[in-house]
């Protein structure tokens, strides 16, 4: 008897364990500084972040800007399905608090307390700076308001299982910088910020370890497509990426869809670049900058 009460209590004192290291950990209303959000900022934020190009709505008659969601995206781990971000109290983020939204974007927390899937890509947006993510949300709140129904994600096991996102949180929720450059060179400070935070751009240029985290010693390398079909390419300054084009290729492709070479964008690159086409032209200089500035990898 003595025997299986330690068992017991050995299993229960494990079973708290888990459930205190996968527990959801989120900010507090004091946590957030005072600030009066800029709507037009937040609309650069919104392009920049490509927001519009998974959380569309999938309907053929909606609205460019209607972000009711509904795609279904079909991945290693199962189908995630990308919900409803448009200001509808009901299916979208309509009574969300700013607090609500900086909890998910930069902890991957639920107003109600669940872990997000890192589908989700928070794992860059949690490098971006709080008056960009209060802009965003201010912008967000003027679009229109979609009544579209939320559908469940149907992954495998133990992919199932929520509380294991804590555990991926604690190896793969990092908000350092991937890329360390000088810290006087404006350019390419802002470029890093755009790449590694709303751009989310390594979530598909970067390959991933078995737990889905991105390999940051691989970043920007190229990666299997998410969809299943061809590769990401490399966009690294190596020969087997980048090296061939000027500052000028990369910001030229970027607001035009044109590569050096006369050949167009393709694939759901499409969408991202018709967002990078809509930002200022120095932010796209900036990611130019940067591409051409971080490590060659083959």
């Amino acid at each position: 008897m003595k025997r299986l009460l330690i068992a017991a209590g050995l299993v229960a004192l494990a079973v708290i364990s888990i459930l205190w290291l996968t527990r959801p950990v989120g900010l507090t209303a004091e946590d957030l500084p005072g600030y009066t959000a800029n709507r037009e900022n937040g609309k650069r934020m919104f392009f920049a972040g490509g927001c519009a190009s998974c959380h569309s709505s999938t309907g053929k008659d909606s609205e460019p800007l209607a972000l009711g969601g509904g795609l279904a995206m079909h991945t290693p781990f199962g189908e995630f399905r990308v919900p409803n971000i448009s200001p509808d109290p009901d299916n979208g983020i309509g009574n969300w608090t700013l607090l609500d939204f900086v909890n998910a974007m930069w902890k991957g927390v639920s107003p109600g307390g669940r872990h997000y899937y890192p589908a989700f890509p928070y794992a860059s947006y949690s490098r971006m700076s709080f008056e960009d993510l209060a802009d965003l949300k201010a912008y967000l709140d003027t679009l229109p308001a979609v009544q579209s129904n939320n559908v469940d994600h149907s992954l495998k096991f133990p992919w199932n299982i929520r509380p294991g996102i804590g555990l991926w949180k604690r190896v793969n929720l990092d908000n350092s910088n991937v890329i360390q450059l000088p810290d006087k060179d404006e350019l390419l400070l802002r470029g890093r910020y755009l790449v590694e935070g709303p751009g989310h751009c390594g979530e598909c240029h970067t390959p991933r370890d078995w737990t889905g985290g991105m390999n940051s010693a691989r970043w920007l390398a190229g990666a299997p497509n998410p969809d299943g079909e061809g590769k990401i390419p490399n966009i690294t300054p190596h020969d087997n990426g980048l090296a061939g084009w000027s500052e000028s290729d990369i910001n030229y492709y970027l607001s035009s869809g044109f590569t050096p070479d006369f050949d167009t964008v393709g694939g759901s690159m499409v969408k991202v670049q018709e967002n990078m086409a809509r930002l200022p032209a120095e932010d796209r200089a900036a990611i130019a900058a940067y591409l051409k500035n971080i490590p060659p990898l083959d």
